[in-house]
């Protein structure tokens, strides 16, 4: 049913300096598209989209895109998956007992606190680097989710959305239970604390959007490219994982928690 991550989409509330953030943190160079009362600026990957919006009048999205902010403030607003048929996808998610609402050609869907879109494939060319490829992102490697009840997380994920699940691992020495569901190109990671007892009443409070880590192929000019770009940075360190370099990015617009990768074949949980 769920072919890949389409896009995420981060609202902010100053539209321009937004997008200056993040093609400065992206090196790349985005499309516009003001539309029913908002400001978009897309990003586009290999294996997804960034979707940068703002309100900026009367419209549904504006309105939808403003009561986002007043409620959570800035930061990830949704992530939407591709499909094919999105009506026939609707249908499947309502028997299986979500919320889904159509919203034109998409459809928005409501679970665990979160807000998903059904959204059909659409061809558009891929963002040009502003400064060149290797110091570029080269498209995402994984978004996380944080969740304080990995059970349901495992079942609306992997029951009701479908999505693959290839790894389910906790590590006590991180802290943390992670399941790692594979999305078209990119990785849906969703992550539970270890650390503490978990009360009954904790198991229903909402899921939420945790950071973004891209893929770049040259850490070190990515780490100096952005640097330079103004952004707070850590150093280049070796990753967790075998053959990985790693740093952090403290100041992402939106206040996204961003992690930049050089990935190894270690880092695919298939």
């Amino acid at each position: 049913m769920i072919r890949a991550l389409d896009h995420i989409a981060i609202a902010v509330t100053d539209f321009d300096a937004g997008v200056d953030g993040y093609r400065r943190l992206l090196g790349r160079e985005p499309d516009l598209e003001p539309r029913n009362g908002a400001n978009r600026a897309w990003f586009r990957f290999p294996n997804m989209a960034l979707e940068v919006i703002s309100p900026t009048g009367a419209g549904g999205a504006g309105d939808r895109v403003r009561a986002q902010i007043d409620t959570a403030g800035e930061g990830t607003w949704l992530a939407a998956f591709q499909v094919d048929d999105v009506a026939a996808a609707s249908r499947l998610l309502s028997r299986r007992g979500l919320e889904v609402e159509p919203i034109g050609a998409l459809a928005r869907v409501r679970a665990a606190g979160l807000t998903f879109v059904l959204t059909p494939k659409a061809d558009a060319p891929l963002s040009p680097p502003t400064d060149g490829e290797a110091a570029a992102v080269s498209a995402l490697d994984h978004v996380v989710v944080h969740t304080p009840n990995p059970d349901r997380a495992l079942g609306l994920y992997g029951a009701k959305f479908g999505l693959d699940l290839r790894l389910d691992r906790a590590n006590q020495q991180w802290g943390a239970r992670q399941l790692f569901f594979r999305c078209g190109g990119a990785v849906f990671e969703v992550g539970a604390s270890l650390k503490g007892p978990v009360s009954p009443e904790s198991l229903d409070e909402p899921d939420r959007f945790g950071g973004l880590a891209w893929r770049v192929t040259d850490p070190d000019a990515a780490q100096a490219r952005i640097a330079a770009a103004g952004f707070d940075v850590s150093e280049v360190r070796i990753g967790r994982k075998p053959g990985t370099k790693v740093f952090t990015v403290r100041d992402a617009p939106g206040g996204v928690p961003t992690l930049m990768l050089m990935p190894s074949p270690q880092m695919d949980p298939s």
